[in-house]
């Protein structure tokens, strides 16, 4: 289901005046500057590296000991080998069972299932209890009242939850992050390097969390090009998690946006957004290039060439650097040391580089990043 089209997002608060720059050049690669089809983008110039912003990594305790641990996840729709959110999380996982001593038969993972519902989620809450799992961790806002029911029958069990802070328990960890952060940069990566002055978003639902992916994108779009269009798309609305898990619909949506003139596409649908790639993909060549931008994981290295071609750059979300720190915390007996919310400054979210393709501009999004972190710029979290 389409739910609109070409919507207009106000540029983020700039504190401090930007220069106007033309930047105009016509090439067959992303390269930052022109428009084959002959319009032109007037492009504002980066902030002046602000001086002391840079990111510092998450505070955490030293690795410590998991091996007495047993870890239960409970993954959103798809579960592993959706190339993004999830197996993110399954990536953290790993990571303590490589790093901490985490038994791989002390862990079990289940997955939701399209369109399953509320009771279906705390069922399997409660089953990883039934059967010992503590820490359990879930993994998508969508357990957030699951969540909530199950940890407050359960207080001794330590329960996280990844992209919701609404569950106030003692025994519950919030493991949130500032998507907008992220979006903000691969927004303005997309302004610098299109063609077309005409780019796209496609959400796989339509929630105020993958809002935040759209109100960032959209700001760091314009606030690099002020007139440029943007066009936004959701596969479902509001209540429909199918939009998350449907390649097909993906495909229909981003050929949508591409048939309409953008040239660069970014996504936040989850395994949806491998219909993303393929559509960019289909629709690329030489004479008119076509580009994706990927989420939550570095998708140029998990989606299969020669499709990963088009990926320029990801959002990247940190889930995998979440979840293993708080079976860290857990292992460490506190989860106090966690950051409240993973942003740019502790780099729990930012942009990828593989594949060479905006080599040419990480010094101007590096920029914006640390304007974003010293709050010379405030990114809006929504549309």
């Amino acid at each position: 289901m389409r739910i609109r089209r070409g919507f207009v997002l106000a540029a983020a608060v700039l504190t401090s005046a930007l220069v106007v720059a033309g930047c105009a050049r016509d090439t067959g690669s992303p390269q930052q500057g022109g428009d084959a089809a002959g319009a032109e983008c007037t492009r504002n110039a980066a902030p002046a590296a602000a001086g002391g912003a840079a990111a510092t990594p998450a505070p955490v305790a030293p690795n410590s000991d998991a091996s007495a641990l047993k870890v239960g996840l409970a993954y959103d729709i798809g579960g592993r080998g959706d190339l993004s959110f999830n197996d993110s999380a399954a990536a953290g996982l790993e990571q303590a069972i490589s790093d901490l001593g985490l038994q791989q038969a002390n862990t079990r993972e289940l997955a939701a299932a399209e369109n399953e519902s509320e009771d279906a989620a705390a069922t399997r809450l409660r089953q990883l209890v039934a059967d010992g799992f503590n820490p359990i961790i879930a993994v998508g806002f969508k357990y957030a009242t699951a969540t909530q029911t199950v940890a407050t029958e359960n207080p001794n069990v330590q329960f996280a939850i990844v992209d919701d802070a609404t569950v106030e328990l003692p025994n519950v960890t919030p493991l949130v992050f500032a998507e907008e952060q992220g979006s903000f940069l691969v927004g303005a990566a997309a302004a610098m390097k299109t063609q077309a002055c005409h780019i796209g978003f496609v959400g796989g639902v339509e929630t105020p969390l993958i809002q935040k992916f759209e109100a960032g994108y959209v700001a760091g779009a314009r606030a690099v090009a002020p007139d440029i269009q943007v066009d936004v798309d959701y596969i479902s609305p509001a209540g429909d998690f199918t939009g998350f898990n449907d390649a097909a619909r993906g495909t229909e949506v981003a050929r949508g946006q591409l048939d309409s003139g953008a040239d660069i596409v970014y996504h936040a649908a989850g395994a949806s957004g491998q219909g993303v790639f393929e559509a960019v993909n289909a629709a690329n060549s030489p004479e008119a290039p076509k580009f994706a931008i990927g989420v939550d994981s570095d998708q140029y290295n998990t989606v299969e060439p020669p499709v990963n071609q088009v990926i320029m750059t990801s959002m990247i979300k940190s889930v995998d650097v979440a979840v293993f720190n708080y079976i860290n915390a857990v292992a460490a007996g506190d989860t106090s040391v966690l950051p409240e919310a993973f942003d740019l400054s502790v780099d729990g979210v930012g942009y990828s580089t593989s594949g060479g393709m905006i080599d040419d501009i990480t010094g101007d999004l590096d920029a914006y990043k640390a304007a974003i972190i010293s709050g010379e710029i405030q990114v809006p979290s929504t549309p």
